[in-house]
C-alpha cells in the first residue's frame, strides 16, 4: 500500500463522488414509497406491491460480502464503477417497466448495484483515508443515510404530483453519471497484482441461505402467518444453508468472507453492536411516519417534513463526532454515548400519545437521530481500523452486512409487536377490521367517538414498540463498554498486530 493518496482539493473532489454514490443508494430505498400506490394503478400487480421494496433489499443486502471481496481483489475503482453501472441499468430499466413483474426484476438488479455502492464508497475511504483523518468522512457519509430517509419520501411524493413515476427512477441517471465521470477522471487507487479467484458457491449459498431468512422476517406474520410451512420451510432453509456456508468457507481454498475475521473480539463486538442498532432502528423508525400521519393526521410529504428533526439529529452528530474522532484519536466514549441516547429517545418515543403535542414528538426524533448519528459510522470506522488491508473490503462489507439484516429483522419483529398489541374495540372493528393496515386518510373519516377510540389503541401499540425498542437498545449499550479501543492509525499502513493477525 503506498501512501501516495489525494489531498486537499483533490480528495474531497473525490469524496464528493462517493457520497453521490451512497445518497443514490441510500435514496432508493425509500423514494418509491410515495409512488407505489400510483405505479399500482398504472401496472397493476396490487397482490405484489411489496416485492417492490423487498426485491432491492433483499439483492442490496446479499450481494455485499461479494462486492467487498471482489475489490480486496481486483481493486476497488473498477468495482465500484461497475456498481454505479449496475445500478444505473436497474434504474433505467425500472423507469421503463411495462408490468410489476419488469418493475420487480429491474429493482432487484438496482440493488444489486446498490449492495457496491454503499460497501465500495466505504472501503475507497480506506484505501485514501488514514483512520486517525477518516472520522470526519465517514461521518459526512454517514449523515447521507439520514438525508435520504427524508429525502426519498419527499422527492417521490414531488415526481409522482409533477412529472411521472417513473422519474423516481430516472432521476439518478444524471447524479449517477457525474459520479463516474468523477470515479473515472479523479481517482487513482493502488490495484493489487495478484490474481484471484472467485468463491461463487460459497457465495451463492450465502446469498441462498441470508434471502431465505430476510423472507422469513418480511413474509411472516404479513404475508404468511408465523406458524405457516412457507415461513417454516424457509427458516429452516435458511439456517441450514447458513450452517452450509460456515463449513463450506472453512474449506474453499480462498473465502468469500475469510472466517479468521470472527477471531478478532473487536470485529465480534462491532458487527454485533451494529446489528442490534439496525435492528432497533429501521425497525421502530420506520413506524414514526406512521404515527404522523395517523395521530397528527399530517399528509405523506407533510409526515416527510415533520422528520427532519431526525435527520438533523443523525446529521449533526454524526459530522461532529466524526471531526471529535479525528482530533483526539479516540472512539470509544462515542458508542457508549450513541447507544445511551439511543435508549433515552426509545424510552421518550413511547410516551407518545394522541394528546402529545407535535413539539414534543420532535424533539424525542432529535434525541434518537443523535443517537444514531454518534454510534452508526463510528463502528465502520472500528471494523476499519482493526482489519488487514487484504480484508479492507470484506471487514467494511460485514459492517454494512449486519446492519442491513439486523434492519430487515427489525422491521418483522416490531411489525408483529405492533400487531399483537393493536387490540381495538368493537365499535372500531366493525369499521376498520383488525385495523393494522388502514389507511390515515380512511382514518380521518372515522366518526369523532371512533376515531378517539381507534388513536388510543394505536398509541398503546405503539408505545409497545418503542419500549421494546428501548430495552433491545440496551444490548448494544453493553457491548459498547467491552469494545476494545485501538489507537486510530495515522498512516494507511496497519499496526503490527493487525498485520500480523
Amino acid at each position: 500500500m503506498t501512501e501516495e493518496r489525494p489531498r486537499g482539493r483533490a480528495l474531497w473532489v473525490v469524496f464528493a463522488a462517493l457520497m453521490l454514490g451512497m445518497f443514490l443508494a441510500a435514496l432508493d430505498q425509500t423514494i418509491v414509497s410515495t409512488a407505489l400506490p400510483t405505479i399500482v394503478g398504472d401496472l397493476g400487480g396490487l397482490d405484489h406491491l411489496s416485492w417492490v421494496v423487498t426485491s432491492y433489499l433483499l439483492a442490496s443486502t446479499v450481494s455485499t460480502p461479494l462486492y467487498g471481496k471482489l475489490g480486496d481483489m481486483i481493486g476497488r475503482k473498477p468495482v465500484f464503477l461497475a456498481a454505479i453501472v449496475v445500478f444505473l441499468g436497474g434504474s433505467m430499466l425500472a423507469g421503463l417497466s411495462q408490468s410489476m413483474g419488469e418493475l420487480i426484476g429491474f429493482r432487484a438488479l438496482q440493488g444489486v448495484g446498490a449492495g457496491g455502492l454503499m460497501v465500495g464508497a466505504q472501503a475507497i475511504i480506506a484505501d485514501i483515508v488514514p483512520p486517525r483523518e477518516r472520522g470526519r468522512y465517514l461521518g459526512l457519509i454517514g449523515s447521507v443515510f439520514g438525508v435520504a430517509s427524508v429525502a426519498g419520501p419527499l422527492l417521490g411524493g414531488f415526481f409522482v404530483d409533477n412529472l411521472s413515476w417513473r422519474w423516481v427512477f430516472y432521476v439518478n441517471m444524471p447524479v449517477g453519471a457525474l459520479a463516474i465521470a468523477i470515479v473515472l477522471f479523479r481517482l487513482r487507487l493502488h490495484t493489487p497484482p495478484v490474481r484471484h479467484s472467485v468463491d461463487y458457491l460459497g457465495t451463492g449459498v450465502l446469498a441462498a441461505g441470508v434471502g431465505a431468512l430476510i423472507l422469513v422476517a418480511t413474509w411472516g406474520g404479513n404475508e404468511y402467518p408465523w406458524g405457516s410451512a412457507t415461513i417454516v420451510g424457509l427458516g429452516a432453509a435458511g439456517v441450514l444453508l447458513v450452517a452450509l456456508f460456515v463449513w463450506w468457507e472453512r474449506h474453499a481454498a480462498e473465502p468469500i468472507i475469510p472466517l479468521t475475521l470472527f477471531r478478532s473480539r473487536i470485529f465480534d463486538v462491532a458487527n454485533a453492536m451494529g446489528f442490534m442498532v439496525g435492528f432497533t432502528m429501521f425497525g421502530a423508525i420506520v413506524f414514526i411516519p406512521l404515527f404522523l400521519q395517523l395521530v397528527y393526521g399530517a399528509s405523506p410529504t407533510s409526515s416527510g417534513l415533520r422528520t427532519l428533526p431526525l435527520m438533523a439529529g443523525v446529521l449533526g452528530a454524526a459530522i461532529l463526532s466524526g471531526r471529535a474522532i479525528s482530533r483526539i484519536g479516540r472512539y470509544k466514549l462515542f458508542p457508549i454515548a450513541g447507544t445511551a441516547t439511543l435508549v433515552v429517545g426509545m424510552y421518550l418515543l413511547s410516551l407518545l400519545g394522541a394528546g402529545t403535542a407535535s413539539w414534543i414528538a420532535s424533539v424525542d426524533m432529535l434525541v434518537v437521530g443523535i443517537g444514531i448519528g454518534l454510534v452508526m459510522q463510528v463502528l465502520v470506522l472500528v471494523v476499519q481500523n482493526d482489519a488487514a488491508p487484504q480484508h479492507m473490503g470484506v471487514a467494511t462489507s460485514m459492517a454494512t452486512f449486519f446492519r442491513s439484516v439486523g434492519g430487515a429483522f427489525g422491521v418483522a419483529i416490531f411489525g408483529a409487536i405492533f400487531a399483537a398489541r393493536l387490540s381495538l374495540p368493537a365499535a372500531v372493528r366493525a369499521r376498520v377490521g383488525n385495523g393494522v393496515h388502514i389507511d390515515p386518510a380512511r382514518a380521518k373519516r372515522l366518526p369523532p367517538h371512533v376515531h378517539e377510540l381507534f388513536l388510543r389503541s394505536f398509541a398503546h401499540a405503539l408505545h409497545g414498540v418503542f419500549l421494546y425498542g428501548m430495552v433491545l437498545s440496551l444490548l448494544p449499550f453493553a457491548l459498547a463498554w467491552v469494545l476494545e479501543e485501538r489507537p486510530l492509525r495515522e498512516t494507511l499502513q496497519p499496526a503490527p498486530a493487525t498485520a500480523a493477525r
